[in-house]
Formats: structure tokens, sequence, C-alpha cells
């Protein structure tokens, strides 16, 4: 539509109508002005952007990582919410501590306990809205503009959203197979202050990476944790897959030797239900004040009605029978996903082999650029999520997240197959 065409419609609107488009129009150019520098830093999430691409009829998503709910319980769930509400509905939907509640933060210590985190305490645990929120408090607690945070190459796409936002310069270290590679951090970290860099903290997914899947090597944790210490580096662990190792017997975490200088992150998300929207925080107790005042300033308090029914589930259901029961299904739907690949990719794709977790990470050869590839499989009834989502800055990936907790095995060798003469069109196209 031209400019002509749009002048020759607002000429037939009616005068009261056309003076409401120059005021909105008008109140739109002097409000531009008072955002902040933060504002422009504030982007929509390509993950979110193809989520809903992923809902159209007819698709195959690959994209999104969604646990798989149909497993729960959910009848007897609705029984215990209804429950809640009639029974302790003054307490449930009423204003809380901010912290969050006490039986919630105890149970929390229980779950941790079965990952390896034996010493926590429930003072020491705040109640967080997702371990996203998390991740918001720890950068405003610590990071000023201008400051350094540390990331694993490629990275969750929503801290990077949050760094971003707080004016924080991101950087990147690169992984192997094993991977944040010791060696290669230590070397940043000395460039970085030899540049005059202030280093807030190191951000890590050590438990199937998301987007990569890849999993920290036990032989490496201490050693990082060394080197971040050495430097005055705080980690900042998120551990929202750990318990859903496939062999059931999930790595410790870096939290579990290191109650000084690790702040870890947990969620009931992926091992629960993340429309509850609960994480948590395992702070060090030197900094948990800090911390809890800063999570409190933003949510006030976390919502009681969903702590309770979380409480409920970890008290009254078999929590640990179901993390068995996604286990066994993720490594199903994970196995089946490696063997589509196996089958229909092209020669020169390569993929990484999770141990747990949703995600595998595909790597086509250098020079394809994945994310204008994401229309074409879109077309092919396909959806996955490009890999320069994952990345800080604006340069091409030639590598893509494919999800599989979500689908059954069955879709996702359909997907695969839709997606393979799309990586191979672009492959022989170099």
């Amino acid at each position: 539509m031209t400019h002509q065409t749009l002048n020759e419609d607002a000429q037939k609107l009616p005068a009261e109508a056309l003076d409401a488009l120059e005021r909105a129009a008008d109140s739109a150019k002097r409000h531009e002005l008072l955002f902040s520098e933060r504002a422009a830093n504030i982007k929509q999430s390509a993950v979110r952007d193809v989520f809903d691409i992923s809902m159209r009829p007819g698709l195959v998503s690959l994209a999104g990582g969604n646990p798989y709910l149909q497993s729960l319980p959910l009848e007897r769930l609705g029984q215990a919410a209804a429950k809640i509400i009639s029974e302790q509905g003054m307490e449930a939907l009423q204003y809380g501590g901010g912290q969050g509640t006490e039986e919630l933060r105890t149970q929390i210590c229980e779950v941790m306990a079965a990952e390896g985190i034996t010493d926590a305490v429930p003072e020491n645990v705040v109640i967080t809205a997702g371990s996203q929120s998390a991740q918001d408090v720890a950068t405003k607690v610590f990071c000023n503009p201008g400051d350094v945070v540390l990331v694993e190459n490629p990275t969750y796409v929503g801290a990077l959203n949050t760094f971003e936002a707080y004016e924080v310069e991101v950087e990147a270290i690169e992984m192997d197979q094993d991977g944040l590679i010791p060696e290669v951090l230590e070397e940043r970290i000395a460039a970085l202050v030899a540049q005059g860099k202030n280093i807030k903290f190191l951000y890590t997914i050590p438990n199937f990476n998301n987007p990569s899947g890849i999993t920290l090597a036990e032989e490496r944790r201490q050693r990082i944790v060394d080197i971040c210490r050495a430097a005055n580096i705080l980690v900042l662990e998120d551990n929202p897959y750990g318990l859903l190792r496939f062999d059931g017997h999930p790595y410790a975490p870096m939290r579990a030797a290191n109650p000084h200088d690790v702040i870890y992150m947990g969620s009931f998300s992926k091992i629960f239900a993340p429309g509850l929207r609960v994480g948590w925080a395992l702070v060090p107790a030197h900094l948990q004040r800090r911390f809890y005042l800063a999570s409190e300033a933003v949510t006030l308090c976390p919502p009681t009605l969903n702590q309770m029914l979380i409480s409920a589930y970890l008290r009254d259901f078999d929590w640990r029978g179901q993390i068995e029961t996604y286990r066994a299904l993720y490594e199903e739907r994970c196995t089946a996903l490696l063997a589509a690949l196996e089958e229909h990719m092209p020669q020169g794709v390569s993929w990484t082999k999770p141990e747990g977790g949703f995600f595998v990470w595909v790597t086509l050869p250098e020079g394809v650029d994945t994310y204008p590839l994401l229309q074409k499989a879109i077309e092919a009834g396909v959806v996955f999520i490009p890999g320069a989502a994952f990345t800080h800055g604006d340069e091409p990936s030639n590598k893509l997240r494919l999800a599989f907790s979500v689908v059954p095995p069955e879709t996702i060798a359909e997907g695969v197959r839709r997606l393979a003469p799309v990586l191979k069109d672009a492959i022989t196209a170099l």
C-alpha cells in the first residue's frame, strides 16, 4: 500500500477518527524520547517468534523445549488444587512471604539433595518466577552497565536477552564435546583483566546445555570453579535439566562442593510444570539478603497458590517416580531423533548426542546460514530454532537446535525426513 493510498484512506475517515489517529501518532513520537537506553536492548526472543509459528496446523515442531505434561496425573493434581483452595484458600489466595513458603523451600532442599547438594538450608533458598527471574535478579544485583559476564558458546537465549537488557558485555567461551574448556576460560579471563574489564560472573548450564545438549565433564567442574574463584568471579549454575539424565545417575552440581562461590538456580519447569512459573536460587549465605531483597522488589512475593500446589505434589505424589517416567520417555525420543538424523541427514552434517535433557545441536558445513533456511523448512512442514538465536552478536550461524521432548518418536522421524532436503539443498548451493 502506498503513502498516497494511506492518505486517501485517512481523508475518508470521520473527523473524530482522524483526530484520534493524529493524537496517537503524536503521543508515539513524544513518548519515544522517554525510553531508557536499556529499553533499546530488550528484544523479542527468536525462540518465542518460532513458538508462535509452530502452532500452525500440519507443522512438525522440533523447536519448543516443552516438557511432556501428558504424563502427569492431571486429574489428581486438579483435585489437589481444589482441595488447597477449599481448605486453605485464605492462605493460598493471599499475599505471601517474599522469600517463598518455608515448606516449599525445605522441600527444594530435598530435591537438590537428590542431585548431590546435601548441605542446603531453607534460609538460603529464594523462590523465583522460574530460573529466568533468578538470572534477572543476579544480573541486577551484581552488574553495572559495561561489566562483563562470561557464557558458554552457545547458551540459553533468555539469559542473553537478560544480559543485553542490563547493558553488560557478554563474552562467549567455546565448548567442545565435554563442555566448557577450562584452558580457554582461563586465557579469556586473563585477557579481559589485562584490558581492565570488570568480570562479575560466569553463567553456565553444565547439564545438557540449552541449546547444545552438551554436558560438562565431571573432571572439569571443580577446575572451572577454581579458575573463577581465583579471579573473584561468581559462578551462576543454571540446572533445570540435571535430574533428567537418562541413566538416572545425575552428575553432582558445581554448587555441591562450592557453597560460597556458586549461585545455584533450579526450576520446576522441566521436572514438573512450566506454567506454574516457580523456580529458585540457592544463594551463598553472605549474598542471600541482597539477592532476596532484589527479588522481592520485582515480584513482591511468589504466587502462594502455585507454591502450595507444588508442595502438595512433592509431599503427596510420587515425584521421583514421575522423573523416572520422564527419563525413559525423553530417552526414547532422543534415540528416535538420533536415529532419524543418522538415516536422513546429508553428508557434511553432524550433531551432538546428549545424555539427557531436551535438545540436539546440529552443525552444517561452514558457509551455510541456518536462519534463512527456517522459512524453507516451514514450507516443507517442519520447524527448528536457528543457531544464531543462542549466540551473542549478529554473525550468521551454521547450526540449529532440534527439541525432542514433546514430540512422539514417529513424528520426530517425519520432521527430520522433511528437514533433510532443505539442508541438502543449502549444502549443495555452497
